[in-house]
């Protein structure tokens, strides 16, 4: 198999460096562009096994405010984000509700927690 390359702007951090991967057989052969080991951690991550953290609301009852901000507690595989999403869509919440509070556990099989990232107080 031929030598393949990859262009990749970096989003670990506000500086974006424009990363370029090469891959052989599908294994990653050498990352440059990057200014910080996490650049690369990220490039080599991005063309193997992208994954995303989620973020969305979900409804509150009896809370002081009608919704919630929630968000996957670690990244998952990004080919389960819509997955993700349709799980959360319907889903409604007694109000108080902490940040940090689980939310929805393991969702979509990923092993990965959906939790609240706000305060929301009881009426």
């Amino acid at each position: 198999m031929a030598e393949e390359k990859k262009n990749l702007t970096c989003i670990c951090c506000p500086m974006g460096c424009q990363i370029t991967v090469t891959l052989k057989d599908g294994e990653v052969t050498d990352v440059t562009g990057n200014t910080c080991k996490r650049g690369d951690i990220y490039a080599r991550k991005e063309v193997t096994n992208p994954t995303r953290v989620v973020t969305s609301s979900v409804r509150v009852t009896g809370g002081e405010i009608p919704m919630v901000s929630v968000k996957t507690k670690e990244d998952i595989p990004k080919g389960k984000i819509f997955d993700c999403c349709r799980a959360i869509e319907d889903i409604e919440v007694p109000a108080p509700v902490k940040i940090g509070d689980v939310i929805l556990k393991d969702v979509c099989g990923t092993g990965v927690d959906i939790v609240a990232t706000k305060n929301v107080a009881a009426r």
